[in-house]
């Protein structure tokens, strides 16, 4: 079932430098956790989680809790368009995030990363 999501809404929820950001390291790295998202954006927690609840209640994200953190994933039940749209955005400014994604695999590979980022606290 595809989530019924206006184009105003996608585009005022990707209209922050922060949540889009967020999207596009999702985008690659397909999910992430909140400390993750901080080292890789350089942000503290609270602000990535502010952000983070913001595009979940817009529908763009759905996250899943797996031990003591919180992983988020972009919404598969988006429609095609909004897909598209995304990953259009991403192919057309991988720079945008190409140091927060530098940033993120300088660390270690993607299941290790939580373990090290989060637990040091």
């Amino acid at each position: 079932m595809t989530t019924k999501l206006e184009p105003i809404s996608l585009f005022k929820a990707l209209s922050d430098k922060i949540r889009l950001s967020i999207i596009l390291l999702l985008h690659v790295e397909k999910e992430l956790c909140v400390c993750e998202f901080s080292e890789a954006l350089d942000e503290i927690q609270p602000k990535i989680s502010r952000n983070l609840a913001l595009l979940k209640t817009a529908g763009l994200v759905v996250n899943r809790r797996q031990g003591q953190w919180i992983y988020y994933s972009i919404n598969d039940e988006l429609p095609q368009w909004a897909l598209n749209t995304l990953s259009e955005t991403y192919s057309g400014n991988q720079q945008y995030i190409e140091q927060a994604l530098a940033k993120l695999n300088k660390i270690g590979e993607h299941e290790a990363r939580p373990m090290l980022l989060c637990e040091s606290k």
